[in-house]
């Protein structure tokens, strides 16, 4: 606990001085990695959901990281290209590294340090992200647990990575094997990616990642590595963990999914229900697309058009139009005609709305 209230403390004596006139991006959303599980010699790619930041759609993004060390110390203003991060879409960015060579620590160094610290940021520092800790998963407590199988997450689902470790020392057969492969399907084998030997891509596909004396380690992402089709519902994985020349194998295993929560659909709205031309206008939109965060309308009234945008996160869009003032003096409007878009400009609203005659 120590660790981690000096390395905040140390966030904060080390932003620079006129962090005060810059733009705060807001917090960085949900983070994980691929594989799940890796040690810290280990290529990892980690991933950052900044749906719900101030952040541009393909900004140019850097991370600028202070624990375990500070590679780019004395960038802030001018990021190095080491630093930059890769746009996958979405507002999901990435950044891939092997711990050690990025921090220039022993794996032994890096454990012992208070964890992954950072922010997020444009390349000249105008803008960054609040300070954000990625967790590492600890997963040496598998070499002596005596189990044949574990995975991370336990449950996984079919849109997340899963990281399935195997001790081959508990089975017979395995000492000495070139390869192990994941001869496998979904749902008891419905969905299959069989083990084929003699098929080169699907050798490569299904090999192990082998971790040394005796453990292995397969990663995947479900719907990505068995191609199935939008809405389909992962019950189980079922698998072999198999030698290479299929002289032994681990016996059937299984894996259940853990339940996939879709998220709840977008909700929009007007608000007040009824309104004159001398009320002020609000709409909101829910449970956003990711990426999206923003509403464009353009209201029509009579011979005056009114364009504007609202911002907001992932979350929650809300404001308001004042057509108090943008509605002052025109006479006998019955109603507006209100178009509103995203910021991908998908058609979110196309409606007229009657306005409310008020008393003379």
């Amino acid at each position: 606990m120590k660790k981690i209230i000096y390395t905040i403390l140390l966030a904060l004596l080390m932003v620079p001085n006129f962090v005060q006139a810059q733009e705060n991006a807001g917090a960085v959303g949900p983070m994980s990695s691929f594989p799940v599980v890796y040690k810290y010699d280990e290529q990892v790619t980690w991933y950052f959901d900044l749906s719900g930041t101030t952040f541009l759609e393909n900004e140019d993004l850097y991370i600028w990281i202070w624990s375990p060390s500070e590679p780019d110390a004395g960038n802030w203003e001018n990021s190095s290209d080491f630093a930059k991060l890769h746009y996958e879409g979405d507002k999901i960015w990435s950044f891939t590294l092997t711990p050690t060579a990025y921090f220039s620590k022993t794996p032994e160094e890096i454990a012992a340090s208070a964890g992954f610290w950072f922010r997020l940021k444009n390349k000249n520092g105008s803008k960054q992200s609040d300070v954000a800790n990625l967790t590492y998963t600890d997963f040496s407590s598998f070499y002596t647990a005596n189990e044949v199988i574990k995975s991370y997450p336990s449950k996984p689902t079919i849109d997340k990575p899963v990281s399935i470790l195997f001790n081959s020392n508990l089975k017979a057969g395995f000492t000495g094997v070139p390869s192990v492969h994941f001869h496998s399907g979904l749902n008891d084998w419905a969905v299959l990616q069989e083990y084929q030997a003699w098929i080169p891509e699907v050798s490569e596909k299904t090999k192990l990642k082998d971790l040394g004396n005796g453990f292995y380690r397969m990663d995947l992402i479900p719907q990505e590595y068995y191609n199935t089709e939008p809405g389909f519902v992962m019950e189980n994985i079922t698998f072999l963990m198999v030698a290479k020349d299929w002289t032994t194998n681990s016996g059937d295993q299984i894996l259940y999914a853990g339940e996939f929560i879709p998220p709840p659909p977008p909700v929009f709205g007007f608000f007040p229900l009824q309104i004159s031309q001398k009320d002020f206008l609000g709409m909101y939109r829910k449970n956003n697309e990711s990426g999206v965060n923003k509403l464009i309308y353009k209201i029509t009234a009579g011979s005056k058009t009114i364009e504007g945008e609202i911002s907001g996160t992932t979350s929650e869009i809300k404001g308001f139009v004042n057509l108090v003032s943008e509605l002052k003096g025109i006479p006998n409007l019955s109603e507006i005609h209100v178009l509103v878009k995203d910021n991908k400009d998908k058609t979110i609203s196309d409606t007229s709305i009657p306005l409310k005659t008020l008393d003379k």
